[in-house]
């Protein structure tokens, strides 16, 4: 039985973060208790910490959600699930002439990788072909980008877009007088 009624013995309070995490993820007592094959009062009981559910039962309720164990518990559940980001909390991950800005700092179980990228002109990927296991795409916003994938090259604009399978060779290059701007995603998260 997982212990909700001895709060001294936690470091939070598992009727509250059930709560949170079902609001979180949007769903009503009612919601979750039919997703998860249990009664509506049994949510409420366990939100008010007034019936400690057995561990089968506590899975099947998260598995519902869907949320694991250690997330549940994890003290960082609300920083996990940030889903404004500001301009000062991009993360810097470029170099060489290539300023890419990660949207979020920690990409681990994330499927997609979204960058704010700055080229400078004249930078280029390099000469050795790019190759990856994912999928990628993005938007030109502002410059000349030129964007080499197998044996055809195309020169993107401002608007221009471009959507590939990463696994074919690539690279990019700044083709303009002025810096290139774009936004891009990756899934798999490769960088």
């Amino acid at each position: 039985m997982i212990n909700m009624d001895n709060k001294r013995h936690m470091e939070f309070d598992a009727g509250e973060r059930l709560r949170s995490v079902r609001e979180l993820y949007g769903l009503s007592q009612r919601a979750l208790a039919k997703k998860a094959g249990v009664t509506n009062g049994m949510i409420s009981m366990i939100e008010q910490n007034r019936n400690s559910p057995s561990l089968a039962t506590f899975k099947k309720i998260l598995d519902a959600i869907p949320i694991s164990f250690a997330e549940f518990f994890s003290n960082d559940i609300d920083g996990s699930r940030q889903i404004v980001f500001r301009a000062d909390e991009l993360v810097e991950i470029g170099s060489s002439g290539f300023s890419f800005r990660q949207v979020g700092k920690n990409l681990q179980d994330k499927s997609m990788q979204i960058l704010h990228e700055r080229i400078s002109p004249g930078a280029d990927s390099g000469a050795e072909m790019l190759r990856h296991d994912s999928q990628e795409g993005g938007v030109v916003i502002k410059g000349r980008l030129e964007l080499t994938v197998g044996g055809e090259t195309h020169v993107l604009e401002p608007g221009d877009a471009y959507y590939f399978d990463s696994r074919i060779p690539h690279r990019f290059r700044n083709v303009g007088e002025e810096e290139v701007e774009m936004i891009s995603t990756c899934t798999p998260p490769t960088l």
